[in-house]
């Protein structure tokens, strides 16, 4: 096990949280404020780590008011992480959008997803450490077409949400 290093440990109330929830925000590479009232940390293009204003403790089952409401119907006992990128992005056919996600970003999210697994005694598993994309088929949460992420800017030959899913999972897997 490894101790928190992508986040200073302010930023790690005490909770009981079952899960992470990893995003993209559909936006530009920095953090603006309605980015930070959704989230509890987001990263921007260059790794950088920015808090989320609700505290991840509002989120801890059942949620309190003020949580960060990052999933539908998914928010109680759920971390939202995202990353700042993908505005104007399309799935199909693909194209990253004027703010593409980039490497630094996701190397970030391993890091920081690694930090908050260990912090919290998440196990690293599909139906717990997911993306957006991934809520609905791997918990059963119907969701609204979210595609974050199904592809990604930097390694397009990854495609799917369960790929792009596994590739976290087994970044994050390598870093506790």
């Amino acid at each position: 096990m490894t101790t928190t290093t992508a986040l200073p440990e302010g930023w790690l109330p005490r909770a009981q949280m079952e899960r992470v929830i990893c995003h993209w925000t559909a936006g530009g590479h920095n953090a603006t404020n309605f980015d930070r009232e959704h989230y509890h940390i987001l990263i921007e293009a260059d790794g950088n780590v920015v808090r989320g204003r609700p505290s991840i403790a509002l989120n801890e089952s059942p949620a309190k008011k003020g949580y960060a409401a990052h999933t539908l119907n998914c928010n109680s006992g759920s971390i939202g992480v995202s990353l700042c990128c993908m505005a104007l992005a399309t799935e199909a056919p693909f194209n990253p959008g004027k703010s593409p996600m980039t490497k630094a970003q996701w190397d970030k999210l391993a890091s920081v997803v690694a930090d908050l697994c260990h912090a919290y005694g998440i196990p690293v598993t599909p139906r717990t450490v997911l993306s957006h994309a991934e809520v609905q088929g791997n918990l059963g949460i119907k969701q609204r077409g979210k595609w974050d992420f199904t592809r990604l800017a930097f390694a397009p030959e990854v495609k799917g949400a369960k790929a792009c899913g596994d590739l976290l999972r087994a970044a994050v897997a390598g870093r506790l």
